[in-house]
């Protein structure tokens, strides 16, 4: 091979891998700016994007953990000006979700990633067809007792089940931090659906959530031995957090029945980019 040969493949190979980076920033980005803008972390995109690039799955998913917190925490800043976090709200039903985040993040090596996504697909399907519903057509009982907790925010009134609400937060953050995703996916559904919480409230409050079960399960995934060896992992975080600043401002601009069908969308896109993940790696 001669010397010029030599050059011009260097030079294919530095293109192809600078394409490939700048793909992966741009995808980065877009994801986080949409998954900001409806409350939820995006690990369902990022995972399959990462393990694109050769990164093993594992591995994947503990950087995704750090992208996901990046994205949540920053759209997080654009909802607290707002005040459509409710803070209370989300420090009495999260603690369970980032203990079994914890959980999860460090038992995730003991499982096999297939038979997991499917299942997590599935679900993420029936939390995206499940938020076509009309709000109005819940029933939230009124009752009173332990268990029943009667919230008032900002304009609005809404009653939290304690006796469904903590149990699902708990098996919501272990499989979130198995699988490296955020859990906001059926967070928003169980504030809206279960708890009658406001879809512009639910978004906000998910992203508080979504940024303390990222970092609970990016900590869990570290503890296990997952451990990232990617020197573009903090340039993808930047990019994820700048995305969301500008996702947490779009969500402030758009109307909450909008958000609602954008979230069940992009639930249901996420599902079907995670099966068609699994089919193209077996």
């Amino acid at each position: 091979m001669t010397y010029e040969n030599i050059l011009i493949n260097l030079k294919s190979v530095f293109v192809k891998y600078a394409m490939s980076r700048i793909i992966l920033v741009a995808a980065i980005f877009g994801i986080s700016i949409l998954t900001a803008a409806v409350g939820r972390g995006g690990g369902n995109f990022y995972v399959p994007v990462l393990v694109a690039t050769g990164i093993p799955v594992h591995q994947a998913a503990t950087v995704a953990q750090l992208l996901l917190f990046g994205t949540a925490a920053s759209a997080l800043l654009v909802f607290g000006v707002r005040r459509t976090v409710d803070w209370k709200l989300a420090l009495v039903i999260d603690p369970a979700t980032d203990l079994m985040a914890l959980v999860g993040g460090y038992f995730a090596h003991r499982f096999s990633g297939g038979t997991l996504k499917i299942a997590l697909a599935a679900l993420l399907a029936a939390a995206g067809v499940l938020m076509f519903f009309s709000v109005k057509g819940v029933t939230h009982e009124r009752r009173h007792g332990i268990g029943w907790w009667h919230r008032s925010f900002a304009q609005y009134s809404y009653t939290v089940n304690l006796w469904i609400t903590i149990p699902a937060t708990a098996l919501i953050g272990f499989i979130s931090g198995m699988v490296g995703i955020s859990g906001g996916s059926f967070k928003i559904p169980l504030m809206v659906l279960v708890c009658g919480v406001p879809m512009r409230i639910a978004v906000g409050t998910s992203s508080a959530m979504v940024a303390a079960t990222a970092l609970a399960g990016f900590v869990g995934h570290a503890a296990g031995g997952d451990v990232v060896s990617t020197g573009s992992m903090f340039l993808l975080a930047a990019v994820a957090v700048v995305g969301g600043l500008l996702g947490g401002v779009v969500s402030l601009k758009t109307k909450p029945e909008r958000l609602k069908t954008l979230f069940a969308v992009s639930t249901l896109m996420a599902s079907a980019f995670m099966v068609f993940n699994v089919w193209t790696t077996h």
